[in-house]
């Protein structure tokens, strides 16, 4: 990948949430053809999950804002309006990168208010999205949590996390790690064209396999489950089988949630794709951002029942191995580390 033809737009360009201090640039690559990105120095990089939140996690945090992944449903679209940035193609090709992260992270994971709670990352924006590929934020963010001793999980669709496999082994001694990739279905013609930035569901599969044969477990969110395209039985047969085969030690469903900035973009796309189905969405989802309750309790019974089958369950609540030492750490732990025992992520 060239790296060398990029260039730098005056602060004024960047959007006035920003400030001042930014930097804003533009790759020359196919790669990056059409994407800003917006280098920034963030105030602080461990954010609490506001209380009403249905997420099953406290503390988050998140390396870039917006994703060249440009799933069509994602639900951290609405964020992009905070920045004065469009939430459609500007979620896809406007992203925020926070240049210090894996120096603030450190700073923060020492500070004596800090209590040592679990971190989970990739449940807003994928951190190891095309992005982290130039900037390589992952690497210290994981290794000042390793040094710390503090728990974390990754969620990710990314292939690039194998890059840091080792760094995750090294956590994984020390403390509790889980790592999760997202794979809602194997239809390579639906993927296409509902997450077009994303590596192929095959591929992400192949991360499964790779943290199995290196002794960490690695789940699979089973996520998003779309109705009337991908939830038919034989389709979410295929789906779970793909998903046992790879090595998955568990399958969480999640159906498909419409908040509003992901809905509009999500409709626009299913009436430009499928049209017919468009009336028969309005009605699954004119109570809000979620599907009824008797469709998620049947595509979870339906998952858990194959997953049953093929000798995986569903993801269990603190199935993470206990950390070498009990409480917080304020000094940093050791730089290397044998052999880790298998771990298990569980973010919902």
């Amino acid at each position: 990948m060239r790296w060398n033809n990029l260039s730098d737009d005056t602060p004024a360009t960047a959007p006035a949430l920003f400030g001042t201090d930014v930097v804003t640039r533009t790759f020359d690559t196919p790669e990056f053809h059409g994407i800003t990105f917006h280098e920034v120095r963030a105030r602080s990089i461990v954010n609490r999950v506001p209380g009403t939140s249905r997420m099953p996690f406290t503390w988050t945090v998140n390396p870039y804002r917006g994703c060249t992944h440009a799933c069509v449903y994602c639900f951290a679209r609405k964020t992009h309006s905070y920045l004065d940035l469009d939430t459609g193609t500007g979620f896809d090709s406007q992203i925020v990168v926070k240049v210090n992260a894996p120096d603030l992270l450190r700073r923060e994971l020492g500070a004596r208010r800090w209590r040592g709670e679990h971190i989970a990352m990739g449940t807003n924006v994928d951190c190891f999205q095309r992005a982290e590929g130039r900037y390589r934020l992952m690497p210290g963010i994981i290794a000042a949590l390793r040094d710390y001793a503090n728990p974390f999980s990754i969620l990710t669709k990314g292939t690039l996390i194998l890059r840091d496999l080792d760094l995750l082994r090294q956590a994984a001694d020390v403390t509790d790690v889980g790592i999760s990739v997202s794979v809602g279905f194997v239809d390579t013609a639906l993927w296409r064209t509902v997450e077009p930035g994303t590596p192929a569901p095959e591929r992400r599969l192949d991360v499964v396999r790779a943290f199995a044969e290196h002794g960490i477990s690695c789940g699979v969110l089973m996520a998003p489950v779309i109705p009337y395209l991908s939830d038919a039985p034989a389709q979410l047969r295929e789906t779970v089988r793909a998903i046992a085969a790879a090595g998955a030690t568990s399958v969480t469903p999640l159906a498909l949630h419409l908040r509003p900035g992901a809905r509009e973009w999500f409709m626009r796309w299913l009436g430009e794709h499928h049209p017919h189905l468009v009336r028969r969405y309005q009605v699954l989802y004119a109570d809000g951002a979620y599907a009824p309750t008797w469709y998620q309790r049947r595509i979870t019974g339906q998952v858990h029942e194959l997953a049953a089958e093929y000798g995986m369950g569903p993801a269990r609540p603190g199935a993470h191995r206990s950390p070498r030492d009990s409480g917080r750490r304020d000094a940093p732990a050791a730089e290397t580390a044998p052999e880790p025992e298998p771990t298990q992520l569980t973010l919902l």
